[in-house]
């Protein structure tokens, strides 16, 4: 079975790529029954991702013995951190499967092995300008969010050694973005579980030390994450090397076309990337300013469950790239916006539990990592307040995967504007009318629904399709006159 070679033409002349049987795991994202294989696309991923992401809070945990200071440190640069995981994981990640996904729907599997070389010179190029960013200019923006003495020293600590080794996380991502591409969601899953194994002692190891191995403090929770980095990168490097990947690694000629059809989409959705991680970086300006770094630590120990929502979507989020890419490059348009809706239901239920779990029990979250006054406050007010928007952010974050797969991110780009605007904007205007640090949480819960509505409204009403109607339709128009 050949699935129809749509858009081809935007290729141009030089590209012709004739359809190529088609593998089965492919047939399974056109023809399978939706809900199932999305479940099971995405169960591993949501499994190793949690994992992953429960490594991190680990780290936290191991990092908050140190003293506030540290916990405040780690709190200002993870936000930057986070950004770089999800620029080149979800964000230039998901155009790279995205590319592959519809090339591989359209038959087109030359240009799939094409696309492997292009994404990876675009997330080499990527980490090495994001890493001289940070690594010069990191000290001002910790400062400018709220970081001083104790915590700015811990926080450079942390951010030159993880942003040192910041390509690694680019090369990782862009590795396993391709084999995502291809429908395979089980093996990068395997990998990242192998990472997650090892970091859980390597953390501890280098943060205080053991026998001949010095302890370096909160710089050795960066060590052991660049180390663990570099193996995952080198096992799917490995994978797609010795040709277990139904795309592979192939001597082609760079074409402008290829790098293009992969940041049509990872550009935009490293705006949208951006937008998040500004909201959180400028909140937690906000909250420096007015309230102090124990204010800082609580804020960040908090909204550290809203970045933990971001892998477990992304367990759902990376099976709905590679479904709908593949069926929008398939021609098949009403499949592919039920598997975007369907995958949006599933991320709400999900996240929503969880926020409303931590918005009636926030100290069962907020006591792993301290017992300062402040911190718990705070952090208990960010999660009475936000958590219960969480599936909201949820649906939002879904939809935002799925329309990567549709090459079509203008509506998650406009709610992500929303949400900052209310968050940033509103919360703003009502610390400076009021001085009330809660009611800045009040405008990052009503940001949060802003986004998911706006979304969900928009792709359930068949946003993705007008522009390719009207276009076929000035096409036919010309072609009669």
């Amino acid at each position: 079975m050949n699935a129809p070679v749509l858009n081809a033409a935007r290729f141009g002349a030089e590209m012709p790529a004739p359809a190529a049987p088609m593998n089965a795991r492919t047939l399974m994202l056109l023809t399978g029954p939706i809900a199932p294989t999305l479940i099971r696309l995405a169960w591993p991923n949501v499994l190793v991702m949690l994992a992953q992401a429960s490594t991190g809070l680990i780290e936290t945990w191991w990092v908050s013995h140190l003293g506030t200071d540290a916990l405040t440190g780690m709190a200002l640069v993870f936000p930057g951190f986070m950004m770089m995981a999800m620029l080149s994981a979800g964000a230039v990640g998901g155009g790279i499967s995205s590319a592959v996904a519809r090339a591989l729907g359209a038959g087109r599997r030359a240009d799939a092995d094409a696309l492997v070389a292009h994404a990876l010179l675009i997330n080499v190029a990527l980490g090495l300008a994001t890493s001289a960013l940070f690594l010069a200019f990191g000290r001002q923006l910790y400062a400018a969010m709220g970081g001083r003495g104790g915590s700015l020293e811990a926080a450079m600590q942390y951010s030159n050694v993880v942003f040192a080794g910041n390509i690694l996380v680019w090369l990782m991502n862009g590795l396993a973005s391709v084999v995502r591409g291809t429908g395979n969601m089980l093996f990068p899953s395997m990998v990242i579980c192998i990472g997650v194994t090892l970091l859980i002692p390597l953390s501890p190891l280098f943060i205080f030390g053991f026998g001949p191995m010095p302890a370096l403090g909160i710089a050795g929770g960066g060590v052991a994450v660049v180390m663990t980095t570099a193996l995952m990168a080198a096992i799917l490097a490995w994978y797609i090397l010795r040709g277990d990947s139904i795309v592979r690694f192939r001597a082609a000629r760079l074409r402008w076309a290829f790098f293009a059809d992969i940041l049509r989409v990872g550009a935009v959705g490293s705006l949208s990337t951006l937008q998040t991680t500004l909201t959180v970086g400028l909140t937690t300006g906000l909250i420096g300013a007015a309230a102090g770094p124990q204010a800082v630590a609580g804020y960040g120990t908090g909204s550290r469950l809203e970045y933990l929502l971001i892998p477990l979507v992304f367990g759902v989020g990376a099976p709905l790239v590679a479904m709908v890419g593949a069926n929008i490059g398939a021609g098949q348009n009403r499949r592919a916006l039920r598997i975007a809706m369907i995958g949006g239901a599933l991320a709400f239920a999900a996240t929503e539990a969880i926020g409303l779990a931590a918005a009636i029990w926030p100290s069962a979250w907020l006591n792993l990592f301290g017992d300062d006054p402040t911190m718990v406050a705070t952090g208990k007010d960010y999660l009475r307040f936000v958590g219960p928007m969480y599936g909201f952010f949820g649906l939002g974050l879904a939809l935002y995967f799925a329309s990567q797969g549709a090459g079509k991110l203008m509506w998650p780009l406009f709610a992500g504007f929303a949400r900052l605007v209310i968050a940033v904007g509103g919360g703003w205007l009502v610390l400076r009318a009021t001085g009330s640090v809660t009611l800045v949480f009040a405008m990052l819960g009503a940001a949060l629904a802003a986004y998911g509505a706006i979304v969900g409204i928009a792709i359930w009403s068949g946003v993705w399709f007008r522009t390719r109607e009207r276009e076929m339709g000035l096409g036919r128009r010309a072609a009669s006159s």
